[in-house]
């Protein structure tokens, strides 16, 4: 009798501990998902690009520049849903963006474009590494899509003043002067020095 009395307290205690044992971990669980709701809701709010041409330099790269309508249209398609499709997302706007690298137009194959460009992938970068950890930091997501935001206005920007620089007619002679100026800088400044083995003329 007293057997079947502690096993009977024995089951009720191994029950009653299962059962907290749920109620943890069905809390915690919902923890989580309000956690990645949060996330997802910021991400969600913060994922805006400027996807349209600001200028009209812009919209004839748009037109004639396939990687780069390629990379506008590309950040121009919001994901929806889960935090998943962003990861995705993320990835294929990364990958598009390494695209700008090809075939620049020769007009923009230019010192200021190229650095702007590696700027910009760097930034989508970072926010793909962000996005993809485990515990995603909302937070920096956010900022580097303003950020990115900055960068893709300032390579805009620089492509317009490079159109509107090349409009301005040169004086006559200038594009000699300019040559000359080149010519000049490949000269060194001072002689080399002198060897103190070889013998001088006094």
């Amino acid at each position: 009798m007293k057997y079947k009395i502690a096993l009977f307290l024995l089951l009720i205690f191994v029950l009653q501990s299962c059962q907290n044992e749920n109620e943890r971990r069905l809390a915690e669980n919902a923890k989580e998902a309000k956690k990645k709701e949060k996330i997802f809701n910021n991400i969600n709010k913060a994922w805006i690009f400027i996807d349209e041409p600001i200028n009209e330099v812009s919209e004839e790269n748009f037109r004639n520049w396939t990687e780069w309508r390629e990379f506008l249209k590309e950040i121009g398609d919001k994901p929806r849903k889960t935090i998943g499709a962003f990861q995705k997302k993320s990835t294929a706007i990364s990958k598009k963006a390494m695209a700008l690298n090809n075939n620049i137009p020769s007009q923009f194959n230019q010192p200021q474009i190229k650095s702007r460009i590696a700027i910009l992938i760097t930034k989508i970068k970072m926010m793909d590494l962000f996005i993809h950890l485990n515990q995603i930091p909302d937070d920096k997501v956010a900022f580097l899509i303003g950020e990115i935001n900055k960068e893709l206005v300032s390579l805009e920007r620089q492509m317009d003043k490079i159109v509107e620089k090349a409009k301005i007619p040169k004086e006559e002679g200038e594009a000699d002067f300019l040559r000359m100026l080149d010519t000049t800088r490949a000269i060194p400044n001072s002689a080399p020095p002198l060897d103190p083995n070889l013998p001088r003329v006094e």
